[in-house]
């Protein structure tokens, strides 16, 4: 037998999936990863043997920690250091009024500590690079607050504050893989638990909250509620997501306009106030025998059977399978129209809040599914908190600036309130509340207005870092396209940043503040982290910190914009006026006179017109508002929002991330191939040789489009020489001044000449054409006269 030959195998035992989860989901066990904001302060519970690390993130920004025991009594020593601050800079954040300490000030109350007499530690200062860690062990067991410290940035200075990373490593592991409940909102009127794989009815009072926890993540939902009043006349009418798709219009309600799901008479029953996941199914029902017993798993516990029994002392007739929300329940329609589903996109505490129109009874669960991965093939909580509707919730929808990064809630500009008094269209854009368009114009006239007269825009969502040291200059030379070195104090100058590749990171504005002081302003929150990233990897001394808390903006756009800002701004004489000011300059300054509020004024925009943007400091903006305003009427100013702005921006063929680019393109493809000196800048850049290749070899280029028809042309719309697909639509609209419908549209380079005919597709692309002629763009200005003028 030993001459026979056994067949190779694949040695030893299987190993595990390899797959990458970010954020909390990724820490080892019994480790937690906190942020504490800019300007902002966390309490946490901690024990004896913690290890708190504070993490200096963005560099230059103090910290404040002050310990309490169990008995509220202020304690630096549990800390095993010495204290050596009076928590003056938490002191002053609480006495600021800012709203969004509002919840950490009910925790303070909440477990009675006194700050008055508290005594701190204080560690790092304006000084202290991004990444430096100091950590701690707790010597007794009681409560911390961390504190972010800082006073509001001066324009010039740039002393902006900038958030800490706090992490604890636990003394006490808990046995398995569980997270902490968050803290209730405000205080709970209803607090209960939803144990796995079970379901529980309650009452909600017309006008009070419903919040449903998902407390250790990727474990769905399925909630569904009834009008009490129609259960008393003996109608059972569920909430009903067909018909609330077909009214709102889309997958699932979110916060804002489109927020109210209805039952099947078509009257609403909840609203969205707030989403922190944003991932949700409105395709299926909610699980029920049949699904298990087809699968083979006869007997299994079903969200369907869970609703019955929670249900039937409300007189709610049995179902074999409930229409509901499926909250967190990862769910979407593929290419080929079968639904499919993934593990959901919840992580530890995510949650939604909803707001009852009408009394109503409720009944929520918490999924047993475990043969597929919509639970994460882990079966955990849900947790269930009712609030009174006498609390004020703001609508808000969570981002992350990465995946590994905290959420935060959608927020309000320091512009908000005056926009506010001209419309109720507000869309979420990257974090804040933004005005889509004004009833008492509409988006055709607010277009006209800035083409004729004058408009103010909000743009305050744009991403700011203020980048300063010594090697400040070299950093940006380096990961931007630009030549940096040929800006000079009070110039701004449009640039590309690329990856290694060559793919674009993103596009924005750079402003020379100083010699070794510069201002970045982009579209994205990893603009400033690519460039932290980058100057740690080449041990450059800069310093690259987030202010877009700190710098608020607007825009002044239009043929009238000058001679508004020329009534209402004031520089100093080492500044240029408003009408000395030439394209791509600013100029420091402020409202009014020498003791007006500061401000810096630039001679930039995004409409193709002539136009400026205001930035002030959040505390002034409405003053800044106010002054525009009043100087603006007798010029016919009007104010323009987000469905206008997409108008003129197209006309003047100015890019948009996700629509002209992305990190699949780069700026050759994205039509801003001037932002890549190749020939003149001297100095290497990330992503040069990538772009000398792609230039060389181009394989697509942006092109302009006239359609010949007015059919509505989208985003993502087929272009097509005959049967081949040889591009996409990239952006689209019907040009009023143009009086045709033109678009901006990425093809591949053996179609671009302009004259080539084209079809762009609809249906499938193919049962359904609209001839249009490849042209030059931009479609309106092609020689950008206006903004230059």
């Amino acid at each position: 037998m030993l001459h026979v030959r056994y067949p190779d195998v694949i040695p030893g035992p299987p190993r595990p999936s390899a797959i990458i989860t970010p954020g909390r989901l990724s820490l080892p066990p019994g480790t937690e990863r906190h942020t504490v904001q800019g300007g902002g302060a966390l309490l946490v519970d901690v024990e004896a043997g913690d290890v708190v690390t504070l993490i200096n993130a963005e560099g230059g920004q103090a910290c404040e920690l002050v310990a309490f025991d169990q008995q509220g009594r202020s304690d630096a020593t549990m800390l095993g250091a010495p204290g050596n601050s009076n928590a003056a800079g938490l002191k002053a954040l609480l006495l600021s009024g800012e709203q969004s300490l509002a919840q950490f000030r009910r925790k303070i109350e909440r477990r009675g500590l006194d700050l008055a007499g508290a005594q701190g530690l204080r560690i790092f200062d304006m000084a202290t690079p991004a990444g430096t860690e100091q950590s701690f062990t707790v010597q007794r067991t009681g409560v911390l607050i961390a504190a972010a410290p800082g006073g509001p940035m001066s324009l010039e200075a740039q002393d902006t504050v900038t958030p800490l990373t706090l992490t604890i490593r636990r003394a006490a592991m808990k046995p398995a893989r569980r997270f902490e409940l968050p803290d209730p909102l405000a205080d709970p009127v209803l607090d209960r638990r939803i144990r796995s794989a079970t379901a529980e009815a309650y009452f909600v009072k017309a006008g009070d909250y419903i919040q449903i926890i998902d407390v250790d993540g990727r474990q769905c939902t399925d909630f569904q509620c009834f009008s009490a009043r129609k259960l008393d006349k003996g109608k059972d009418h569920p909430l009903d997501v067909t018909t609330t798709r077909t009214l709102m219009g889309s997958s699932y309600p979110m916060p804002g306009l489109h927020s109210k799901y209805y039952d099947q008479d078509m009257e609403p029953l909840v609203e969205v106030v707030q989403d922190t996941c944003g991932r949700h199914d409105a395709f299926a029902l909610a699980c029920a025998a049949k699904y298990y017993d087809d699968i083979g798993y006869p007997g299994h516990a079903n969200c369907s059977t869970n609703f019955n029994n929670a249900l039937a002392e409300h007189g709610v007739n049995a179902r074999a399978g409930w229409m509901a929300v499926n909250f967190f329940f990862n769910t979407a329609i593929d290419a080929h129209g079968l639904v499919v589903s993934d593990e959901p996109w919840s992580r530890p505490g995510d949650y939604v809040l909803l707001r009852a129109l009408t009394d109503i009874v409720c009944v929520s669960s918490a999924c047993p599914d475990d043969t597929t991965p919509a639970n994460g093939w882990d079966l955990t909580d849900i947790h269930v908190r009712t609030y009174s509707g006498a609390e004020k919730f703001t609508r808000a929808i969570a981002r992350r600036m990465s995946p590994d990064a905290e959420p935060v809630m959608t927020r309000e500009t320091a512009f908000h309130s005056r926009f506010a008094q001209h419309t109720r269209d507000f869309i979420e854009y990257k974090g804040y509340w933004l005005a889509n368009s004004f009833a008492k114009a509409g988006p055709i006239e607010e277009y006209w207005a800035c083409r004729e007269k004058a408009v103010v825009m909000d743009l305050s969502p744009l991403r700011k870092f203020e980048v300063t040291g010594p090697d400040s200059e070299a950093l940006l030379q380096y990961v931007l396209t630009r030549d940096v070195k040929k800006l000079g104090v009070g110039q701004v100058v449009y640039s590309a940043m690329c990856y290694e590749h060559g793919g674009m990171i993103d596009d924005g504005t750079l402003l020379r503040l100083g010699r070794d002081n510069f201002r970045w302003i982009g579209g994205d929150d990893f603009g400033g982290a690519w460039l932290r990233q980058q100057a740690d990897e080449l041990g450059l001394k800069v310093m690259v910190r987030s202010s877009t808390d700190q710098l608020h903006n607007i825009a002044v756009q239009g043929p009238k914009s000058r001679d508004i800002l020329k009534e209402i701004v004031w520089t100093p004489p080492v500044q240029p006026a408003i009408g000395e000011l030439e394209w791509f300059r600013f100029a420091v300054g402020r409202i009014g006179d020498a003791q007006g509020v500061p401000i810096v004024v630039s001679r930039t925009g995004y409409t193709g017109e002539l136009g400026y943007e205001i930035f002030c400091h959040p505390r002034d903006a409405e003053t800044v508002f106010d002054a525009v305003w009043q100087a603006g009427q007798p010029h016919g100013l009007k104010p323009m929002g987000m469905a206008a702005l997409d108008m003129v921006r197209i006309e003047a063929g100015l890019i948009f991330a996700n629509y002209e680019f992305s990190d699949e393109t780069d700026p050759f493809e994205a039509g801003i191939g001037f932002t890549v000196p190749l020939k003149s800048k001297q100095d290497d850049f990330i992503g040069r040789a990538a772009l000398i290749r792609r230039k060389e070899t181009p394989a697509r280029k942006l092109v302009g489009l006239e359609i010949d028809g007015n059919v509505n042309v989208g985003h993502g719309d087929c272009v097509h020489v005959g049967r081949p697909q040889i591009g996409v639509v990239t952006s689209s609209m019907r040009s009023p001044v143009l009086g045709k419908n033109i678009a901006l549209a990425r093809v591949d380079v053996a179609h671009a000449e302009i004259g080539t005919a084209v079809e762009i597709g609809k249906l499938d692309g193919h049962q359904k054409r609209l001839p249009a002629t490849i042209v030059a763009f931009p479609h309106y200005d092609p020689k950008k006269t206006k903004p230059r003028s």
